[in-house]
């Protein structure tokens, strides 16, 4: 075994949800502002990046969040909370970006994987993301999957709870790759779901379509901030072999 695979193993082993964070002990913020750098460069659907993070470091502003998720000790004495947001609603400025960057990636137009990365960002893309009022674009897709479906494997998702789904799967990727940065820091986290994410919305002055995906709390542990051992279902239950 490699000894950067020993590391990362030991730090994932290591990585635990921290409940309570110690006030005293010092804490370079200057952590946080690298492991962010390393959640950005997480795995994401098409390369789309529908993702936010939002630091709260204020004393007035983490009392806030932490009251929106509920008094939780793991947000009450984080010494930072990171708020983690899906934006599947900057989808047209990214696949812009994108775009863009295949006309450098590719300079010449005509090349058959230039061909294929430009339809792809220019054609499908916006045909994935586009919604209407009432998800009825999304649902005449599922028709027409269904159909094709039946002759040959296709992608099967694209309405509106789909692309929601997809955004939240990549945002908590993100968010693993700064809970792994941070623990390999020599600090601790918590993810959070248990919290009022309208209220944390507002607060934010996010738009409507913006969805929270998690609230991160981070800092050193205190000597009790782990509640009790580890469990894990038997890896034979989970773990398949075909």
């Amino acid at each position: 075994m490699r000894a950067t695979a020993k590391t990362l193993y030991q730090i994932i082993e290591d990585r635990r949800s921290v409940r309570i964070y110690d006030p005293e002990a010092d804490f370079d913020s200057e952590a946080v502002s690298r492991s962010l750098k390393s959640a950005v460069l997480a795995p994401n659907s098409s390369n789309m990046q529908l993702w936010e993070f939002y630091r709260i470091q204020s004393a007035k502003a983490k009392e806030k969040i932490a009251w929106m998720c509920m008094n939780q000790k793991a947000a009450k004495t984080a010494h930072e909370l990171i708020v983690v947001v899906g934006r599947r609603d900057l989808w047209r400025k990214r696949q812009r970006a994108l775009v863009e960057e295949m006309q450098r990636a590719y300079p010449d137009a005509a090349a058959k994987q230039a061909k294929r990365a430009m339809n792809y960002y220019k054609n499908l893309i916006p045909k994935y993301y586009w919604t209407d009022w009432f998800d009825l674009w999304g649902v005449m897709k599922k028709i027409i999957y269904f159909f094709v479906g039946l002759k040959r494997p296709i992608v099967r998702h694209g309405n509106r709870a789909d692309i929601r789904i997809s955004v939240h799967k990549s945002a908590a990727l993100a968010a693993e790759n700064f809970m792994l940065a941070m623990k390999a820091e020599g600090y601790d986290s918590c993810p959070m779901e248990g919290m009022d994410s309208l209220r944390i919305k507002k607060y934010l002055n996010l738009p409507r379509k913006a969805e929270i995906v998690m609230v991160i709390g981070c800092g050193p542990a205190a000597e009790k901030g782990i509640y009790s051992k580890r469990f894990r279902v038997p890896n034979e239950e989970v773990i398949k072999t075909v």
